[in-house]
C-alpha cells in the first residue's frame, strides 16, 4: 500500500523544498528528512548530485514496500502531482476533474481543475523564472560582492530589475489577484474554496516575499504591495497560517534551531 512506502525529502535551506515539507505535513504521512545547506557560493552542496543528476532541491525518494531501490522524484510540480496521486489524503488537494455528465469530453473539465493544471506548470515556469532572476540580481547588490565593484553591479542590477523584472512581476501579481477575484465558488484559494497542491507550491515563493521583499522591487500602482494587490496579500497571509505550513516551519526549527525562509550559506548536511 502507498502509505507503507518510505518517503524521504532531501531538504535544502532557502529552497522550494519547504513547500514539499508543507505538503507532507498536510498529507499526514510518515517521512524522513535529509538536511542540506547551501555553500558560501549559495549553490547547493555536491552531495545532492548523488540523489539527482542536477543536484537540486527539492528531491524526494519514495521506496515502495518490498523494493530495494527508491523512486527519485524531482521538480516541485512533478513531486506534488506524484504524492497527491499516490497517498490517500492527496486526493483532497486535487480538484474534481470532470463536470457531471461531461467525463472524457473536450471542454468537460471543471474550472477548478483547469486552473490547477495550469498553475502546476505556470508556477515552476514563468513565475519562478522571474522570481529567481530577481533573487540573483538582488545578490549583486549585497555584501557578497566586493565593495570596490559593488556600485557597478548595483547599478546594473537596478537597471535590469526596473526594466525587466519589475514590469513582469506586475503582470504576474495582477494575474494572481484576478485568479483570486474570480475564484470558483467565491473561494479563498487559487482554484476555489479548498487548498490545493498548486497553493502549496506557491507558498514558499510568496511567503518569502511578504515581509518587504515585494515592496523593495519598486513602486506599485497604489504604493505598497498590499494595497495594490489586497486579495493576493490576504492570500499570502492565509498561506502562512495554514497548519501544514506552520508545522513545516516548526519541524525545521526543531532540527536547525531556527528557520530562515531566505537562502543563506550554512553548515554541512545532516541526516535526520
Amino acid at each position: 500500500m502507498a502509505e507503507e512506502a518510505k518517503i524521504k525529502l532531501h531538504w535544502l535551506n532557502g529552497s522550494r523544498a519547504q513547500s514539499i515539507l508543507f505538503l507532507l505535513e498536510e498529507l499526514e504521512v510518515p517521512y524522513e528528512l535529509e538536511i542540506y545547506h547551501r555553500q558560501k557560493s549559495m549553490m547547493a552542496p555536491p552531495e545532492l548530485q548523488k540523489i539527482h543528476p542536477l543536484g537540486k532541491s527539492p528531491a524526494v525518494t519514495v521506496t515502495p514496500p518490498g523494493a530495494t531501490e527508491p523512486i527519485v522524484l524531482a521538480e516541485t510540480g512533478f513531486i506534488v502531482q506524484y504524492l497527491c496521486d499516490h497517498f490517500p489524503k492527496g486526493k483532497t488537494f486535487v480538484p474534481q476533474r470532470w463536470k457531471d455528465g461531461q467525463e472524457n469530453k473536450v471542454g468537460g473539465e471543471t474550472d477548478e481543475w483547469m486552473r490547477y493544471q495550469y498553475l502546476l506548470y505556470y508556477i515552476e515556469g514563468s513565475f519562478m523564472f522571474t522570481m529567481v532572476l530577481h533573487f540573483i540580481l538582488s545578490g549583486l547588490k549585497g555584501g557578497s560582492v566586493p565593495f570596490f565593484v559593488r556600485p557597478i553591479t548595483t547599478f546594473i542590477a537596478n537597471q535590469v530589475i526596473s526594466m525587466v523584472v519589475f514590469p513582469n512581476m506586475k503582470r504576474h501579481f495582477a494575474m494572481m489577484e484576478q485568479f483570486l477575484e474570480t475564484s470558483p465558488g467565491d473561494g479563498s484559494y487559487m482554484c476555489g474554496r479548498n487548498l490545493t497542491g498548486a497553493d502549496i507550491m506557491l507558498s514558499y515563493p510568496l511567503i518569502a516575499g511578504k515581509d518587504g521583499a515585494f515592496d523593495s522591487m519598486g513602486t506599485w500602482e497604489k504604493g505598497p504591495f498590499k494595497e495594490t494587490f489586497p486579495k493576493l496579500h490576504a492570500y499570502i497571509e492565509r498561506l502562512a497560517e495554514e497548519p501544514g505550513w506552520k508545522k513545516s516551519v516548526d519541524k525545521i526549527k526543531e532540527i536547525e534551531g531556527s528557520f530562515s525562509i531566505m537562502p543563506t550559506p550554512g553548515q554541512p548536511s545532516a541526516r535526520i
